[in-house]
């Protein structure tokens, strides 16, 4: 007698019984003879030995359910399925959620057991791991190429967006001005006409033909401009954005020879340096380990970790410095103070400005346990830290601010006030980091 799985918790998921077509409940019989298709019962048609066409009530049979163990003792495979999918129903982390889904485990049991089993098992993150460079290894040799624009952003007529896409009109997929707006013009006044000398004519021939030769130099153009994605500029940014700041800097400067290659071909050069600049800055590292005599990665980590704390060291040894030249003022001594006693506790110094006058500046705002920090970057947090602003106002008005300027094409300082009612200086903190990290455009 075999104990399987079932096919789900919902009753709807399994074949109904072929005796009495009822949806089965577990546990039921599966026979062991008959097949291909299963032949499934319920305990009461079983207990009456039902017989339908070659199904003899003589036949081996297995018991289908789900209540043993599969992980751990006291969660049964039947739990196991209900926990994943209140995970996936409830989101991960909503263990509150969670526990009341399932109703047969409570909240601490429910967050123990899956980041015990699913989390930090060895064996999931060994697959985990196998997966993921098997997915590596094959886009390995494709690059991640600019898309070509096939619905760039639409903004309203003689807008910041509209000049910064130079004139675009998605609709007709051409643009306002062309270039060599003014070709036509040497055309305007042609006229074959059959009493044209033989020289005339092939004056005017020629004219044709350097028209056709601009025509082809502005349709050249028009090419690489949708080939390499170049009219949704927003989209171009973020994308250039994802290296880091060295391969950034070659890519501004290779982006004139990629009218030469194709895009796919430029993106794979411009992936290649980036991999480059990777295994570089990995060999560093491990020439010095080497340097150090390392020759595990057991023992790089114990440098690694002794590396951070004589840095930490050697920057407590030159703070000392920063208050030498306030010898004199109490008050400066007494901020240096605090800040060695907050490095010395192991957590970030609260950085605090000396006026001539005495008056300090708000130390930053905490944010540890607000809620929406793990939403931002590192230039969000340091922004919210210093204008003292929640991670929750500032996505919603960072949200108002994009939403405003995509409708509007761009946005001014007064609107921004007009649309956020706070402090006007924490405003234009707000407006002025979100233009210089390209999330909005200036009206």
């Amino acid at each position: 007698m075999d104990r399987l799985a079932s096919f789900g918790n919902d009753p709807f998921d399994k074949p109904p019984c072929r005796g009495c077509s009822s949806y089965l409940a577990e546990p039921y019989i599966k026979c062991a003879e008959c097949g291909p298709s299963p032949f499934l019962l319920c305990l009461q048609c079983f207990t009456r030995g039902f017989e339908y066409k070659k199904h003899q009530s003589d036949h081996r049979y297995e018991i289908m359910t789900s209540d043993f163990p599969v992980l751990e003792p006291g969660w049964t495979a039947q739990e196991e399925m209900a926990l994943l999918e209140a995970v996936m129903d409830c989101g991960f982390g909503n263990w509150q959620d969670v526990a009341y889904q399932m109703r047969t485990k409570s909240k601490e049991e429910c967050e123990s057991h899956y980041m015990k089993n699913y989390i930090n098992n060895p064996l999931f993150s060994s697959t985990l791991l196998s997966l993921r460079q098997a997915e590596e290894s094959r886009t390995a040799d494709s690059a991640i190429p600019f898309k070509p624009t096939d619905d760039p952003p639409r903004p309203t007529f003689d807008s910041v967006l509209s000049r910064d896409m130079a004139g675009y009109m998605p609709a007709r997929a051409d643009f306002m001005e062309e270039f060599d707006n003014y070709a036509e013009w040497d055309l305007k006044d042609i006229d074959f006409v059959d009493d044209d000398s033989d020289i005339l004519h092939a004056l005017k021939v020629s004219v044709v033909d350097i028209y056709h030769s601009r025509l082809k130099e502005r349709q050249r153009r028009k090419k690489i401009i949708r080939d390499h994605g170049l009219i949704n500029l927003r989209k171009f940014q973020i994308l250039e954005r994802c290296y880091p700041k060295e391969v950034q800097e070659l890519y501004d400067v290779m982006r004139r020879f990629a009218r030469v290659a194709g895009p796919i071909e430029h993106d794979k050069f411009i992936e290649s340096h980036a991999l480059e600049f990777e295994l570089r800055r990995e060999i560093r590292r491990l020439q010095e380990y080497r340097k150090a005599g390392i020759k595990s990665f057991c023992s790089a980590k114990v440098y690694e970790r002794v590396k951070r704390v004589r840095e930490d060291e050697r920057r407590k040894r030159t703070m000392l410095c920063d208050v030498l030249q306030y010898i004199q003022d109490g008050r400066a001594c007494q901020q240096w103070l605090s800040k060695q006693a907050a490095i010395d506790a192991g957590i970030t110094p609260v950085v605090t400005t000396i006026t001539m006058s005495g008056r300090r500046s708000a130390p930053p705002l905490n944010l540890t346990g607000l809620p929406g920090t793990e939403k931002l970057d590192e230039r969000e947090k340091e922004l919210c830290q210093v204008v003292r602003l929640v991670p929750g106002a500032y996505l919603e008005y960072k949200q108002a601010l994009l939403n405003e300027c995509r409708r509007q094409g761009g946005l001014r300082l007064a609107q921004a006030r007009a649309l956020i009612k706070i402090d006007v200086n924490k405003t234009r903190k707000i407006y002025d980091f979100l233009i210089k990290e390209g999330y909005i455009n200036k009206a």
